[in-house]
C-alpha cells in the first residue's frame, strides 16, 4: 500500500461490534473505501456500520479475507491470497453491491447482511463451527458431521414471497445474496449480488440420513438444484413463519435467533459499492 502512494490507516478491532462503533466514527469522502479485514462476520459489521451512516454517496466496501470461511468474498471475486487481494483493492473499480435486510429474532429493527442467511442445517453447521478452536473451513466440515450424525428433527415453516406460499420442515432454506456459506457449501450457486433479488432454497420433504447425505455432496458442489424434491427461486421479499417448532437462524453467520417464529427478508439493490474483480 505504502509503495503504491495510497493513503492508508489501519485500525484494529478489539471484539464483536467493535467495527460498528469505529465506522460509525470515521470522517470518510465519498470515494474513500473502507477494508473489512477478516471474515463473513467482519464484513457483516462494516456493511451495516457503512448503510447507517449518513452520507452523500453510496458507501465503497473493500475486502480482505483472511477469516475463517471467507465465502461473501469469494463470490466478489476475491481471491484468498492477501497480496492478490490486495491488487485488486488497488485496481479494481467500485461496482454496486445488493444487500439482504432480516426483521426478526433479536433484530426486531433489522439487521443488514452481505452473503445469504440459512435457517436448518446449515445454521446448525454455523454455530456448531464458532465454538470450535480451528479457524478455517475445516471447523465447517467437522460442524457439518457432528449434526448428522445427531440428525435433529426439523421446525415446519411457512414461506410466503410474490404469489407462492409453501408449508415445508426447515431442513435447509439458504435465501442468498451471495452464493457459498461454510466455505464449501453452495447454498445459492447461481445467485448474484447486483441483481436486486435473493435467491431461495430449500428442501420440499423431510430427507432419509442417507438422502440428506447425498444432498450435502451436492450442496459441496452447487448442483442441488438438479435434485429431486430441491425448490429454487428468486424474489426481492420473503416472510418466513414457523408452525410448528421455532427458527434458528442466521445471517452472514451472526445469530439471527435461537427459536425464532416470525422473520421477513428482504433485499435492498446497490445499498453499497464493492471494490472486487
Amino acid at each position: 500500500m505504502r509503495s503504491s502512494g495510497r493513503d492508508f490507516e489501519i485500525i484494529r478491532t478489539k471484539g464483536p461490534g467493535d467495527a460498528l462503533d469505529i465506522v460509525r466514527n470515521l470522517s470518510l469522502a465519498e470515494n474513500d473505501v473502507t477494508v473489512a479485514a477478516g471474515g463473513d462476520g467482519t464484513c457483516n459489521e462494516l456493511a451495516n456500520a457503512l448503510i447507517a451512516r449518513p452520507a452523500p454517496a453510496i458507501p465503497i466496501l473493500g475486502v480482505l479475507p483472511v477469516g475463517r470461511g471467507n465465502d461473501f468474498s469469494s463470490t466478489a471475486g476475491i481471491p484468498g491470497d492477501l497480496e492478490k487481494a490486495l491488487h485488486i483493492l488497488l485496481d479494481g473499480q467500485p461496482r454496486p453491491l445488493d444487500v439482504g435486510f432480516v426483521k426478526g429474532g433479536f433484530f426486531p429493527d433489522g439487521r443488514y447482511f452481505v452473503n445469504g442467511l440459512g435457517i436448518g442445517f446449515d445454521t446448525k453447521v454455523v454455530f456448531t463451527a464458532a465454538k470450535m478452536k480451528i479457524q478455517n473451513s475445516l471447523s465447517y466440515i467437522l460442524g457439518a458431521a457432528v449434526n448428522f450424525a445427531r440428525f435433529e428433527p426439523s421446525p415446519v415453516i411457512r414461506i410466503r414471497y410474490g404469489e407462492d406460499e409453501m408449508t415445508l420442515p426447515a431442513t435447509i432454506v439458504s435465501l442468498m445474496n451471495g452464493r457459498r456459506m461454510g466455505g464449501i457449501f453452495f447454498m445459492g450457486a447461481n445467485a448474484l449480488l447486483d441483481d436486486g433479488l435473493l435467491d431461495i432454497c430449500f428442501m420440499r420433504h423431510p430427507p432419509t440420513r442417507l438422502k440428506l447425505f447425498k444432498l450435502i455432496l451436492h450442496y459441496i458442489k452447487g448442483t442441488q438444484a438438479g435434485c429431486d424434491g430441491i425448490y429454487t427461486s428468486r424474489a426481492a421479499r420473503f416472510y418466513l413463519e414457523a408452525i410448528e417448532g421455532g427458527m434458528a437462524a442466521h445471517c452472514d453467520g451472526e445469530t439471527v435467533c435461537y427459536d425464532g417464529k416470525n422473520l421477513e427478508v428482504s433485499c435492498i439493490p446497490g445499498a453499497l459499492r464493492i471494490i472486487g474483480a
